[in-house]
């Protein structure tokens, strides 16, 4: 299983940009569905999930500003960040609660992560 993560960028404040995490692979059935950040200095962070049911949460500092879906025919999760801020440049990396298929447990998959800038 592989979880591919895209659509990072340079971007203005103010501006938006769109993720996106594709899992591939021997996929049995996948879980929560989670984007994670981590600036620099700064400890890795939920941004937000979503679970198989289509459930939500987000950090405090993104609510209302950052929406995460998915699309579980492609097993893919998106994540459309408006209004973005300075404050949000980080690496931002997928994650993903997958059962393998032929497997009775699932695991935690990572994706490689992609940089969001913001600046102007």
């Amino acid at each position: 299983v592989q979880l591919q993560a895209s659509g990072g960028g340079l971007v203005q404040p103010g501006g938006s940009l769109r993720l996106s995490c594709a899992a591939s692979g021997r996929i049995g059935s996948i879980n929560d569905m989670g984007w994670y950040r981590q600036a620099p200095g700064k400890e890795r962070e939920l941004v937000a999930l979503i679970t198989s049911g289509g459930s939500t949460d987000y950090a405090d500092s993104v609510k209302g500003r950052f929406t995460i879906s998915r699309d579980n025919a492609k097993n893919t999760a998106y994540l459309q960040m408006n209004r973005l801020k300075p404050e949000d440049t980080a690496v931002y990396y997928c994650n993903a609660d997958v059962r393998p298929m032929g497997y009775a447990l699932a695991y935690y998959y990572w994706g490689q992560g992609t940089l969001v800038t913001v600046s102007s």
